[in-house]
């Protein structure tokens, strides 16, 4: 009855979270379409800050319900920083990984995929925020160029979709190019994540066990490289560093259950003879007959 009552209160958690993202995209996608008309000169910042808060609200929301934890508070060092922009460079364990940066820092340009810039959910919003598509590899290095030129800090994904071979996938050389030609420095940022759920192939609609805790830390920065694609090398090679003994040692954890639970499965604990509860006849009928004589 236990797991029964805990499987059904995570699907409930689980439906309420995609259904209140739901509600948040959708009231604010018509509204974000009518600013985008009325103040396309400096719609950009406005957008962004509108974004920064709904995100917040609704990890807050999450963490309410018990759904998920988030330790990200490292991110504020970058919103309260005078060094001007950075391009941020994250690793990318889950879906929600851009979710976390955007909800601490309130002048982020996100680059986003196409099918995220055609989304009736988030085309709007995305599109007010100034965020840039990777439709066109050109465009995108110089409208990237162009945002960090005018104070903004850049969210960018190395290694261009979410991990699917640990620690990381290998990195594009996209980092290194813009940062390179625009004069920024590169922040690395490690995301970590103790649950499968949301990774590269996991349905959405798949129950995860819950709560789901993400922690955000900063990682070393990078002074503007010489060279973008050699760049990729060795930043791949600091995440695999980095990461590596952390994913080493959930494998063990892993394994070490695994094994735990099959040594129990063929090994057995004896069980004791159960005492009886009633004596043998035999010494029953013995003390009965002394008794009586």
């Amino acid at each position: 009855m236990r797991r029964v009552l805990a499987a059904t209160r995570d699907c409930a958690t689980l439906v309420f979270g995609l259904g209140l993202l739901s509600v948040i995209l959708l009231s604010w996608a018509p509204c974000a379409w009518i600013l985008r008309r009325l103040r396309p000169a400096d719609g950009g910042r406005f957008g962004r800050r509108v974004n920064r808060a709904c995100i917040r609200f609704y990890l807050r929301a999450l963490e309410a319900v018990g759904a998920m934890h988030f330790d990200i508070g490292a991110l504020d060092v970058l919103e309260t920083s005078d060094d001007g922009p950075v391009i941020i460079a994250p690793n990318h364990p889950r879906l929600l990984d851009a979710f976390l940066v955007v909800s601490r820092l309130s002048n982020v340009v996100c680059i986003m995929k196409q099918d995220i810039d055609d989304s009736v959910f988030l085309g709007q919003a995305a599109r007010l925020a100034g965020y840039i598509s990777n439709d066109s590899a050109v465009q995108m290095i110089r409208d990237s160029v162009r945002t960090l030129k005018r104070g903004n800090h850049l969210l960018l994904f190395p290694e261009g979709t979410r991990t699917v071979r640990e620690p990381v996938n290998p990195m594009t050389g996209a980092v290194g190019l813009i940062a390179s030609r625009a004069g920024v420095p590169v922040q690395t940022v490690f995301i970590e994540c103790n649950s499968p759920y949301l990774r590269k192939g996991w349905p959405l609609l798949r129950r995860p066990q819950l709560p789901i805790r993400f922690r955000v830390r900063l990682g070393k920065r990078f002074a503007p490289p010489d060279d973008g694609r050699a760049f990729a090398t060795i930043l791949e090679q600091y995440f695999v560093d980095a990461l590596a003994p952390a994913a080493a040692a959930k494998h063990s954890r892993a394994h070490d259950a695994a094994d735990a639970v099959v040594e129990i499965a063929a090994n057995p604990e004896p069980v004791p003879p159960a005492r009886p509860v009633l004596a043998p006849i035999s010494t029953t009928a013995s003390a009965i007959e002394s008794h009586t004589t």
